[in-house]
């Protein structure tokens, strides 16, 4: 399977870069060191990146979005994976999830978020629920033409930004061939709700400047008009929206892994020990092309589940590829990057320090991988009655 690029796709991918390169990677050192993107500069960057046409890629030009479909948008994705997460994610997609929006819920919610005036973050997490969805204790009860919520998210991402929240909560219960199950409803909830509360979340040593916080619900109403999707169906959804975020989190890999191999490389041609280039030795040497090796495998894996995704062909199990083999490869990587640069590396006047801590919450958020492992591993064997 062939990934050559047309001139547009090219053209994309030089835009994305550039923008990368001129507009985010000046600030890196700024954003590690306070902990925090300034408003000045998410505004800043926001703004250009309106201006050059690649904000709210994903979303339909009709809307006025970037109109690129899932293979574009993860190109973009792996040009932006270079540079610190926090930055990135401003100039990032809104969630696939919003295309469900109907009615008022289009004008009020959708196209604002597209033209970047409103900002949406997403709750599913949970104290007692992270992996398992279904086992989430947040509930929705039905109260005439509004919902109750009540409950508690956390690792809420950049809801610090944010105008309003992705929120899924159980709404009910049914009857499986596998015991009682929950069902869950998706909403579009405002931060000024009565009943809804953010406060500061974790310190967490990977993503600095990208903030999590926990959201708390109590007797919080919300008029029916706000479900997102159908009544009882945000499992169905999550499962769609999650299946885009973690190919988002394999091109970032691939293109953090990228840097970090570049750096290594440009390190190895010109570091002496011993009278010779340290690239020369075999323990140098070999690391490079194992790096190499495992960066090529992760992208192309990516770029295929992007590829049959654009085309319809949409598969949960190489997604799942894509994204636990990346993650896997870009902690590798950076690891190995780490140990040409020797002491080095592990300082902050170089990126590695933080690509290497950044990295390892991919192969958490958006599904762990021991989740991605069932997934390959249930279809695997699927067609035998597992």
């Amino acid at each position: 399977m062939r990934f050559d690029l047309t001139e547009e796709q090219q053209m994309i991918v030089d835009t994305a870069r550039n923008f990368t390169e001129r507009e985010m990677m000046p600030y890196e050192e700024q954003v590690e060191r306070d902990r925090e993107v300034s408003p000045d500069l998410v505004q800043q960057i926001k703004q250009r990146s309106i201006d050059a046409g690649i904000y709210a890629c994903n979303m339909p030009s009709d809307l006025g979005g970037g109109g690129l479909d899932s293979f574009d948008t993860t190109l973009v994705d792996r040009e932006f994976g270079a540079t610190s997460y926090a930055l990135h994610y401003i100039v990032a997609r809104p969630s696939n999830i919003l295309r469900a929006c109907r009615d008022q819920q289009i004008a009020e919610y959708l196209i604002p978020t597209i033209t970047g005036a409103r900002v949406e973050c997403l709750a599913m997490s949970e104290p007692d629920a992270g992996s398992d969805v279904r086992g989430m204790k947040c509930t929705a009860t039905r109260d005439g033409d509004d919902w109750i919520i009540n409950g508690t998210k956390h690792f809420i991402s950049h809801a610090d930004m944010a105008d309003y929240v992705i929120l899924f909560a159980a709404s009910g219960e049914e009857q499986t061939s596998k015991g009682v199950k929950k069902k869950i409803t998706g909403f579009l909830v405002d931060f000024n709700s009565k009943g809804c509360e953010r406060v500061k979340g974790y310190n967490c040593v990977s993503n600095n400047g990208y903030q999590n916080m926990i959201i708390n619900f109590d007797n919080c109403r919300v008029p029916n008009q706000n479900v997102l999707g159908e009544e009882h169906k945000g499992f169905d959804a999550a499962n769609e929206w999650l299946g885009a975020t973690r190919l988002q989190v394999a091109a970032v890999c691939v293109g953090r892994a990228r840097r970090a191999l570049k750096l290594s490389v440009e390190w190895a041609a010109t570091r002496e020990q011993f009278g010779q280039q340290i690239g020369k030795f075999q323990g140098v040497s070999f690391k490079l092309a194992d790096m190499q090796i495992q960066l090529d495998a992760a992208e192309l894996l990516t770029l295929r589940a992007a590829y049959n995704d654009a085309q319809g062909r949409f598969s949960d199990t190489e997604v799942a590829m894509a994204k636990v083999f990346s993650s896997e490869m870009c902690q590798f990587v950076t690891d190995e990057a780490i140990q040409i640069f020797g002491g080095m590396g592990l300082m902050d006047e170089l990126p590695l320090e933080r690509m290497w801590r950044d990295t390892r919450v991919d192969r958490i958020w958006d599904g762990t991988s021991e989740i991605q492992r069932h997934i390959i591993s249930r279809a695997l064997l699927r067609p035998y009655g597992g």
